[in-house]
């Protein structure tokens, strides 16, 4: 059984469900995220919040997955700080709805000051309110270091004193680990063919730095993705001769420990699956 800490199901198709179903899936947790344009309008962001929270929680449940969400700006929507800050204005009502678990992501995309200043106001509401936050860290590009904006995110906690516990920095590799050890947050690590890892190289950060504080996931959005991914993980540790229990942990304990500090998050395992053909839209 597989808990899927960060997946974004706006993009993935029924089918996806289906096979994530039956490869152990049930429960799914969806950040907010960038659509593939930017948006234009304030309420373009609180439509998409509620489609997160209300319509694909329906959706996930009639293929026995448990749907929770976070609400956000995400960081490639923070250069226009005008519309973000109204959006993060009109947040609250998003963030009290009952499947909503945590703020995230947020984060840096290209490390800007704009983007900063969005992070930064987020994740002051998120310690007024004591949630949970979804950290995104950029991708390594010519123009961008994934490390420097890591150590540039963990530099920020530290000003603002937050809960580490309640925190995870996403979509780590081999170049960051170092870095999210040092504070007591969570280490997220993504699995997504090309621009981040496979399971071969999760494997290898594993056997190095341990699966104490970390959590794995496809992310799986518009990008070749693949929204089983976690199932493969875990065949692929068993071939590299980690314990059941260690497999277990990380996909199950561990996304379980991190999200039931929110106390909107009562995962139930055993939805029953529902034959397509005996539901309408």
């Amino acid at each position: 059984m597989i808990i899927e800490p960060h997946i974004h199901m706006y993009s993935r198709t029924t089918d996806d469900y289906t096979e994530m179903y039956k490869q152990g899936i049930r429960v799914a947790v969806e950040p907010s995220f960038w659509l593939g344009a930017n948006r234009r309008y304030a309420g373009t962001f609180w439509d998409y919040f509620n489609l997160i929270l209300d319509f694909e929680t329906l959706r996930a449940k009639r293929y026995g997955i448990d749907h929770y969400a976070c609400v956000s700006v995400n960081p490639k929507e923070a250069e226009n700080l005008d519309l973000a800050n109204e959006v993060i204005d009109g947040m609250d009502e998003y963030l009290n709805h009952e499947r909503c678990v945590a703020i995230g992501e947020i984060g840096f995309n290209r490390i800007t000051p704009h983007e900063e200043l969005v992070f930064q106001r987020q994740l002051e509401i998120a310690k007024n309110r004591g949630m949970l936050v979804l950290i995104h860290t950029p991708h390594d590009t010519p123009e961008v270091s994934k490390r420097k904006g890591v150590e540039r995110t963990l530099a920020i906690l530290r000003e603002l004193n937050y809960e580490n516990h309640k925190i995870i920095v996403d979509h780590n590799t081999e170049n960051t680990m170092d870095l999210t050890r040092k504070l007591d947050v969570w280490a997220g690590l993504t699995v997504y063919p090309y621009s981040k890892l496979n399971p071969e190289r999760v494997a290898e950060i594993l056997k190095k730095w341990g699966i104490e504080q970390t959590l794995v996931n496809s992310s799986a959005d518009w990008g070749v993705s693949d929204p089983t991914s976690l199932p493969k993980v875990a065949k692929f540790m068993q071939l590299q001769n980690f314990q059941t229990k260690q497999i277990d942990k990380l996909l199950f304990d561990n996304p379980l420990a991190f999200y039931r500090q929110s106390q909107k998050f009562k995962p139930e395992f055993d939805l029953p699956y529902i034959d397509p053909s005996q539901y309408q839209r």
